[in-house]
């Protein structure tokens, strides 16, 4: 990793340059084959105040390079939040990396013919399936049920035949049709 560290209109003193390769060497955590940092730091003066402004411009390999650029009163301030913005940009990069694989298109096109297959199995096989609402029950049963569920209304077949419905009425009698 190529390290390059640039002032504007102010002198770097070796204090400065050892704090930003500290912080510059701290991005190395990610793996991310880093080629090359450029620092440029300067200061600004507005209104009679003086502003420092660090830019941090990182070329990644193969991938877009990134540029941060961050504006503070104190020069270290502006360092240090300058380098955790660039640790988050490296750990989304990370993270969208070893997150989604990439599929090569031999294995979706097996992938779609295990699961046309599947499905064809599926279409010919019925599984009958008993219900208990088809079986006949008697209407005192099916009225105690109801009382003691929250149950509105109950819907089942009698013993000869037909479909019936108990339900509650709101004179809390029970009807049934």
């Amino acid at each position: 990793m190529n390290i390059s560290l640039t002032g504007r209109h102010l002198e770097l003193t070796d204090a400065i340059k050892t704090h930003m390769t500290s912080s510059i060497e701290t991005l190395s955590k990610f793996n991310m084959d880093i080629i090359s940092v450029n620092v440029i730091a300067s200061t600004h003066t507005k209104k009679g105040k003086e502003h420092s402004v660090v830019e941090f411009v990182i070329n990644l390999a193969h991938k877009n390079s990134i540029v941060i650029k961050q504006k503070d009163d104190d020069l270290y301030a502006a360092i240090d939040l300058a380098i955790s913005r660039a640790q988050k940009a490296l750990r989304r990069i990370h993270d969208r990396e070893t997150e989604h694989h990439k599929v090569g298109l031999n294995a979706l096109k097996a992938e779609s013919v295990d699961v046309k297959e599947a499905t064809e199995a599926q279409e010919d096989e019925i599984v009958p399936v008993e219900l208990e609402l088809y079986k006949p029950r008697e209407v005192e049963d099916v009225l105690n049920e109801l009382k003691e569920s929250d149950k509105i209304f109950e819907i089942f077949i009698d013993n000869e035949g037909k479909t019936r419905v108990l339900y509650k009425r709101n004179d809390a009698k029970f009807g049934l049709y």
